[in-house]
């Protein structure tokens, strides 16, 4: 998918909301368990009645591996399904990949052909021959762990090396990057303070925001530091939306939570057109 899709979609459906299908099988409504593939069947649900509220799926891969070929197998239908039926959806692989070489080129593969993901998460720590694998891929987008919003953060990416934070040093250093243009990056929504640093060094590019909701994120601070003038976010709800709800009207439920941060991004925005910022 070209950016400029993502952000035509972003100002027809006023909204820059991602929805992360993290799907874990001791919490979703009992009565799917008895279907050939409930998670796939949740999935399904969830996304047709969301699918006009957001502008990204993002599945978190671990929770499809952690149930062997069947949770493989859930991952290839949600991704077909999304393709086949809402092709405007852009479609993110949370899997937080990343090593040297062959390895990256055949990450990339997976996710990329096999799979039908527009992109995918990953771990800069072994440096640009581990993701410029994945820059290689033509309209797919490699988003890199930037600033995450987890309190082991703090453990490394906020230590200085040359009087510079190192996730300053991974932004910058990744411009430099053979088809850098396809980056885009992961700033969690608890570091909210950190976003006007970030912008000073990626202005133009897309930032995945996780964190807003459950980990106690704002959303307001998060525009007020991150937008740009293409709106430039994707902001990411998981379990606040799809676990509205463990009884039969889990997917409505859902399309509540999914409608009130649409609206609040909705206001968001604008403000911001009227003031000429977007």
């Amino acid at each position: 998918m070209h950016t400029e899709k993502l952000i035509s979609e972003i100002k027809r459906k006023q909204s820059f909301l991602c929805i992360g299908l993290d799907v874990d099988l001791s919490k979703i409504p009992t009565h799917l368990l008895k279907l050939a593939s409930p998670i796939f069947e949740f999935n399904k649900a969830i996304i047709d009645a969301t699918h006009h509220l957001c502008v990204a799926y993002k599945p978190n891969i671990a929770f499809y591996e952690a149930y062997g070929q069947e949770g493989w197998d859930a991952l290839k239908l949600t991704i077909d399904y999304l393709n086949s039926n809402y092709p405007e959806i852009f479609t993110i692989a949370d899997a937080k990949r990343g090593d040297i070489g062959n390895t990256s080129r055949m990450y990339a593969k997976a996710f990329f052909e096999d799979l039908g993901f527009d992109s995918i998460t990953t771990a800069p720590y072994m440096g640009k021959d581990s993701i410029e694998p994945f820059l290689e891929f033509e309209n797919k987008h490699t988003i890199l762990l930037a600033l995450t919003s987890n309190p082991g953060a703090f453990d490394f990416q906020t230590i200085k090396s040359k009087e510079k934070p190192l996730y300053q040093s991974v932004l910058q250093t990744s411009k430099s990057w053979k088809n850098s243009k396809n980056l885009m990056y992961v700033v969690g929504a608890t570091k909210a303070e950190y976003f006007k640093a970030i912008r000073a060094i990626v202005p133009n590019s897309f930032l995945l925001v996780p964190g807003v909701g459950a980990q106690g994120g704002s959303l307001e601070d998060v525009c007020a530091y991150g937008l740009n003038s293409d709106v430039g976010l994707l902001v990411n709800s998981s379990r606040g939306i799809i676990y509205a709800s463990n009884a039969t009207d889990f997917a409505e439920q859902a399309a509540q939570k999914a409608e009130n941060l649409q609206q609040q991004m909705k206001a968001i925005l604008s403000k911001k057109l009227n003031a000429n910022l977007i």
